[in-house]
Parts: C-alpha cells; sequence; structure tokens
C-alpha cells in the first residue's frame, strides 16, 4: 500500500491487487482513519481528484498506479453553550471552583461531544466569569481528567487565577498536591516508590500512550499500597503525581506490570475469571479504569491560603474495593 498524508490532503497510489476494484471499498482500506460515510460524503462534494481530475463516481473501478488525493475541508468549530447540568462543587469562590468530576463526562467539546461536557456546565453554572486563557472551547480549564476517571478538578473563572494555577500545576511542586486512588492487578513489590519514565505516544498503538526510551516527556509518579488481598490478586495504591502527563497513573503501572483493573485500554479484567460469579460480574460491569483524583490541595493563587478538597469516592468505585476485599475505611 502506498499511502501519504497531510493535515489537509489524504493520499493514496492503486497497487496491482487494488486493480479491478471499486473506488469506495480501496479508498475505505487506504484510510481506516476516515468511516465510509465520511469517504462517500467527501467524494459526492468534489474533494477527490484521480490523476489530477475530480470524480465522483463510487463504483469506478480502480487501476494499477491510479493516484487518489482526498482534501479534508477544515472543521467548522461551534462554540460550546451553556447547559443546565448539575456540578458537584467540593469549593468555590469568587476566584476559582473545585468540583468532582463524575466518571464518563467529558471535560471540554470536541468532535462527537459537543454537548453534555464539564464545560457546557460551568457556563450554565458561572455565566461570564470563566478564565478565557483556554480558548472558546475550553474556558477556565487549567488541568483535566480522563473521561471515565473521576475526582477533583479546579477550574479559574479569571485570566491572573489561571496564570498562576497553571504556573502551580507545571512548576511549583512543593504548593501542589495531587493524589489518587487506584485498584490495581497485583501488588507492587515495593510497599511504596518512585515510576519514573518518559511518557509518549505508543509506536504500537496510536490510541495509547506508553513509556519510551526515547523521546517522550519526563514523568514521576510516587505510589504507596494501602491495601492488597490475601492471595496477591489485586491492591489498592495511592498515586501521587509530581508530573501530570497524559494517562499518567495507567501507564506507570502498566510499566512496572500492574495495570489499573478494568482499564479497557492498558489493562482489561484479565484475572476476573479467578473470582466467583458475583464478583465477575461487578467488574465486568464496571466498564471503565478504577481510578479516581481523591485529593486536590493548592495554595489560593490570590489569598495564599491552603485550600485542600477531598472527592468521595464514587459508590461504583467503592463496590469494586469492597468486593476485591480491599476496603480500608476510606471514602
Amino acid at each position: 500500500m502506498h499511502s501519504g498524508t497531510n493535515p489537509d490532503h489524504l493520499k493514496y497510489i492503486a497497487t496491482r491487487e487494488d486493480g479491478g476494484a471499486r473506488l469506495d471499498k480501496i479508498l475505505a482500506n487506504a484510510w481506516p482513519e476516515q468511516s465510509r460515510s465520511r469517504i462517500k460524503n467527501l467524494i459526492e462534494d468534489g474533494h477527490l481528484m484521480l490523476n489530477g481530475t475530480q470524480i465522483t463516481k463510487m463504483s469506478h473501478k480502480v487501476k494499477t498506479g491510479d493516484r487518489f488525493t482526498l482534501a479534508i475541508p477544515p472543521a467548522v468549530p461551534a462554540d460550546p453553550i451553556a447547559e443546565e447540568i448539575a456540578l458537584d462543587i467540593l469549593y468555590e469562590d469568587d476566584d476559582l471552583l473545585v468540583i468532582n468530576k463524575a466518571a464518563g463526562m467529558v471535560v471540554h467539546p470536541a468532535a462527537g461531544n459537543q454537548s453534555g461536557t464539564l464545560v457546557n456546565a460551568l457556563l450554565a453554572h458561572c455565566g461570564d466569569s470563566l478564565s478565557g486563557i483556554g480558548g472558546v472551547k475550553r474556558p477556565g480549564i487549567v488541568h483535566r481528567l480522563d473521561k471515565d476517571t473521576s475526582g477533583a478538578m479546579v477550574v479559574a473563572k479569571n485570566d491572573a487565577t489561571h496564570r498562576a494555577l497553571s504556573t502551580l500545576f507545571s512548576e511549583d511542586k512543593e504548593n501542589i498536591e495531587r493524589a489518587y486512588i487506584a485498584v490495581v492487578w497485583g501488588v507492587p513489590r515495593q510497599c511504596e516508590g518512585n515510576i519514573e519514565g518518559n511518557i509518549g505516544r505508543s509506536p504500537r498503538s496510536r490510541k495509547k500512550m506508553a513509556v519510551l526510551r526515547n523521546g517522550g516527556k519526563p514523568a514521576l509518579t510516587h505510589y504507596k499500597v494501602l491495601a492488597r488481598r490475601d492471595d496477591s490478586l489485586a491492591s489498592l495504591i495511592e498515586c501521587r503525581l509530581a508530573t501530570g502527563r497524559t494517562h499518567q497513573i495507567r501507564v506507570h503501572m502498566t510499566h512496572i506490570g500492574h495495570s489499573l483493573v478494568c482499564d479497557p485500554v492498558y489493562g482489561g479484567n484479565r484475572l476476573t475469571s479467578k473470582f466467583n460469579p458475583q464478583v465477575h460480574d461487578i467488574l465486568n460491569g464496571f466498564e471503565k479504569q478504577a481510578l479516581h483524583a481523591r485529593t486536590l490541595g493548592f495554595l489560593h493563587p490570590k489569598t495564599g491560603d491552603y485550600v485542600l478538597t477531598k472527592a468521595p469516592i464514587p459508590l461504583d468505585l467503592q463496590q469494586v474495593i469492597t468486593c476485591l476485599d480491599l476496603p480500608i475505611g476510606i471514602a
């Protein structure tokens, strides 16, 4: 297969094996990141060139050496709108608020998620009093949590607070505390320790991040075992972030051989067959990584006071912890 891409165009040169096949079938295989319906619509709208000539006939028979170029028009972003969505607010004043984000809630609008996001909810709650530094799509957003990770997030209501919090998160590690609760498969050899390793896009799967020998960004996670099963099949871990890379805890724990329970990307439910049917059903019904941003503490940029918030552990995660015989009295 001879294909190439740039931000605006997709290109493909038909191989000998492609000869005689329908154009729509060949191009769907050539560009799997595009849906068949998306390719069809773009072709019908005149965005496909065959050997330098526009073509709109989907049933065209491909010849060896045919050169295809599909122009991808720029997306037209839609400004997010305010939506009355209930927020679990842990702390709020005139400059910022800390919310307990529910698992399943996307932080900001993106393709396929233009509504129902945290930003939509914040616009309704705060009105115009949100920092504009994050742009129209991400007003007030200083940091983010994965869609299926629950827990504490801070949001800035003005630009000065946003700048100060951003500096705090990226540079001033002494005055910020970020602690997560995670349920992992197995038990780390050391009861506590550091996991250090650069994190970047996985060369094997573009949907994953990975610890890389070359490239990536420096990442450091401190962990501590809070509870463990007697049979060592699973353990409850506290992870504290010294950096904030994409999927950092999930990647680092997987790197040392202890992926998060139920993580659909990095771990899954590989050991659920070892448990009784009731536990098996609870784990299979969880369908997301067992991870919660429990504690968020920081120096308030304006008052200088220390703000410490703790997000209650969601009931479904509590159920996972309990069914694995890992409870330690936290809630």
